[in-house]
């Protein structure tokens, strides 16, 4: 008996009356949605892709953009990056948020496309880029870079509400997927005619 109560006593761990909870067990594997998480935020329009937050880093989620018909493609272009932006400011759905999805893009932010001087790919955001959260910028490059909003290079063209600051060509690369808060996305600035 007393052996037994010598081994007992000598594993290290002490007894408490302090009672812990540390929240119920997760149900979910993060960052992973099904078919049925997905239907409920899928509506009629054309299929896109957005770049959420889950577990420190960006995972694209599908979702839907409306245009109307007949837009020409330079509307067309600034319809979808809209689209997207709206879709990013959303809060993510009941079984996003309990799979850990999250947005750092804030409702508000709207886009329009170049002036007559401005690059003709370019897109300007209502806030400058430089001074938007390395995670929103983050999400909004990697978005448009991924879509029709952008020229398929896996770059976008973006610039601010004034012509003050230069128009910068902003990388979605796997670092900034990887590790979005780390800093901003590379990019390099553009020159405008």
């Amino acid at each position: 008996m007393g052996v037994l109560a010598a081994v007992l006593t000598g594993c290290g761990i002490r007894s408490t009356q302090v009672p812990t909870d540390f929240g119920p067990a997760p149900s979910r594997v993060p960052c992973t949605l099904t078919d049925t998480d997905i239907a409920p935020r899928t509506a009629p329009g054309i299929p896109v892709q957005v770049f959420l937050l889950c577990s420190g880093q960006l995972a694209a989620v599908g979702r839907s953009v409306s245009l109307p018909e007949g837009a020409l493609d330079a509307q067309r272009r600034v319809l979808v990056a809209q689209g997207l932006l709206d879709e990013l400011s959303e809060r993510p759905s009941a079984a996003e948020d309990q799979a850990g999805y999250d947005t750092d893009v804030r409702t508000g932010l709207r886009v329009n496309g170049p002036r007559p001087d401005d690059p003709e790919d370019a897109l300007r955001l209502s806030t400058a880029p430089e001074q938007l959260p390395e995670y929103a910028l983050a999400q909004i490059v990697c978005t448009f870079a991924d879509s029709a909003a952008a020229e398929g290079d896996g770059s976008v063209v973006l610039g601010g509400p004034s012509g003050s600051e230069p128009f910068r060509r902003y990388e979605c690369t796997t670092e900034v997927r990887s590790d979005p808060g780390a800093e901003k996305p590379p990019s390099s600035e553009v020159e405008t005619s």
